[in-house]
């Protein structure tokens, strides 16, 4: 059984001052085989923002992975937004992209999916390339078959349905597909606030989108919480914690099939 911790959308400078100093608790508790962190770690990437978001992860258990979100490109420093977006995400919590994590029974790959500017209005939204997509492809590739495989982006690559936003993710069906073909056992994302997990319409059926919900105050219907995932041989438990005044509490679950590996 592979035990990960799933927590995105920080929002440091609009944090939820008790959730997050809570699940820093609750982690220590619980142990998790790995930590993954899904983006937005800061609201508007300030630097002292950035500071207390890099003492927050120091404290988290390890290994840990994390990757960018599109609130960690300056909001307000624009030569940084389009010549070096991710420098000062880069400086405090380490790459923003191709981020590798290969433990025992386990092989997480991280990719940024948030830009700095974009050819669009809404530069808040997701792309993925091609290249990204090769990349977390082949590394995948070379890691002992029978390992729990996790791609990690900020945005989801297909759309919640009924969710309280959307992510517009570029080239996001072509990679959910690919990840699909080539044996990704799930997508963890963050972006919308809201926690959900469902199965990608592509390949065996086996490949599954989890997203998890915010740490911030910027709540979208549902309260702060992150995911619980137990990875065993033959299925996929997902628990969703949402914080309720003082403490976590059981909020959703859900049950994926795993696919069966040589």
């Amino acid at each position: 059984m592979i035990r990960l911790a799933h927590l995105s959308d920080i929002h440091f400078g609009g944090e939820n001052v008790a959730a997050v100093a809570a699940a820093v608790e609750l982690l220590a508790a619980e142990a998790p085989d790995a930590v993954i962190v899904s983006g937005d770690l800061t609201q508007f990437a300030e630097k002292p923002e950035f500071a207390a978001a890099a003492g927050w992860l120091a404290r988290l258990p390890r290994p840990l992975l994390s990757v960018p979100g599109n609130h960690d490109a300056p909001y307000l420093a624009w030569i940084e937004r389009f010549f070096a977006p991710f420098a000062r995400y880069e400086t405090a919590v380490g790459g923003a992209d191709n981020q590798a994590l290969l433990a025992p029974g386990l092989a997480v790959f991280g990719l940024n999916t948030a830009r700095g500017v974009q050819p669009r209005a809404n530069w808040s939204k997701g792309q993925i390339s091609t290249g990204q997509v090769d990349a977390a492809c082949a590394w995948m590739a070379s890691t002992p078959v029978d390992v729990a495989r996790v791609v990690v982006c900020h945005h989801p690559l297909l759309e919640m349905l009924g969710g309280p936003m959307t992510g517009k993710v570029w080239g996001g069906a072509r990679a959910a597909q690919r990840f699909a073909e080539a044996g990704i056992d799930l997508v963890l994302t963050g972006h919308i606030h809201a926690p959900f997990a469902w199965t990608y319409p592509f390949g065996d059926g086996r490949t599954h989108g989890v997203g998890a919900g915010t740490l911030s105050v910027r709540e979208r219907g549902v309260p702060p919480s992150f995911n619980l995932i137990e990875i065993g041989e033959t299925e996929i438990h997902v628990r969703a914690l949402a914080f309720e005044r003082v403490a976590y509490q059981p909020f959703r679950t859900w049950s994926l099939d795993r696919r069966a590996r040589a």
